[in-house]
């Protein structure tokens, strides 16, 4: 891993006005990209909002392929910024009907470098998406990075199926709602810790359908387990967090998890 700068944007979309959340979006990759950012990263479902109640239902309508118009659209905004974005949505895939609740990785020169799909799915999502299952890891110029969304991060062997496959950092696009914050400050840290990588989550704000309330609190934690940087206003922003390389062979050091795992006696956290 080299030493890289993360943005986390914790945006407040409008329910299915996907044209106005995408352009939204792209201004606020740019905004980042100007202030230093490397990798910018959007929050869980950035284009069309989460309320599943809401959108649930017109989820094959807001739905798009890989090249629809919402990857277009942040592929130019990452090409002209020049920096990693991580696009949350919706997405099509080659398989009828069911979208996956996915996350798009473009590259500084706008190319998709790949596409995560959230293995575990939360309430509603069961009854609007395909669940992924694979837990790819993708290269950067940066360093190797993975992605799970909001559920996920409270299974530890997602973040860890990453990490053993050389992930220095992990982020987190989320929907949290405001009733699970107490779990949102200790899934991070403990994800981070347990795999000593870096962990960034980014979370939505804003309130959905009048029942849904998420707060934000976008945070970074670091391979110790320690939160470097949290928003703590709850409201639209950035975070930036610039990531040292160094941190990571230092925390490997003084808590070596990886090295010292028994493989060999976990054959029952597979089978039950």
């Amino acid at each position: 891993m080299k030493d890289m700068k993360i943005a986390l944007v914790q945006f407040e979309g409008e329910l299915g006005e996907v044209e106005k959340n995408v352009a939204d979006a792209c201004a606020l990759v740019a905004q980042a990209a100007e202030n230093g950012a490397d990798l910018v990263v959007l929050p869980e479902l950035f284009s069309t909002g989460y309320h599943l109640d809401t959108i649930g239902p017109r989820i094959l309508e807001l739905a798009e392929p890989i090249d629809g118009p919402t990857v277009r659209a942040m592929r130019q905004a990452a090409r002209e910024a020049g920096c990693y974005v991580v696009a949350p949505i919706a997405l099509i895939r080659n398989v009828g009907g069911v979208p996956f609740n996915s996350a798009v990785l473009i590259d500084r020169e706008g190319n998709v470098a790949g596409s995560y799909d959230k293995v575990h799915l939360w309430a509603l999502e069961r009854f609007y998406f395909r669940t992924g299952a694979t837990y790819p890891v993708f290269d950067t110029d940066f360093g190797r990075i993975g992605i799970i969304i909001c559920y996920d991060m409270g299974f530890p062997e997602a973040a860890r199926s990453m990490a053993l496959q050389g992930a220095d950092l992990i982020v987190c696009p989320s929907a949290w709602c405001a009733e699970d914050m107490d779990v949102w400050e200790i899934n991070a840290p403990a994800r981070a810790l347990e795999n000593t990588v870096f962990l960034a989550a980014c979370n939505r704000f804003g309130r959905e359908g009048g029942d849904l309330y998420m707060p934000g609190k976008s945070m970074v934690c670091n391979p110790r387990g320690t939160k470097i940087a949290q928003l703590e206003d709850e409201a639209e922003g950035i975070l930036y967090v610039d990531l040292r390389a160094a941190d990571i062979d230092t925390y490997r050091v003084k808590s070596p998890y990886l090295r010292d795992r028994r493989a060999d006696t976990y054959e029952g956290v597979a089978r039950w």
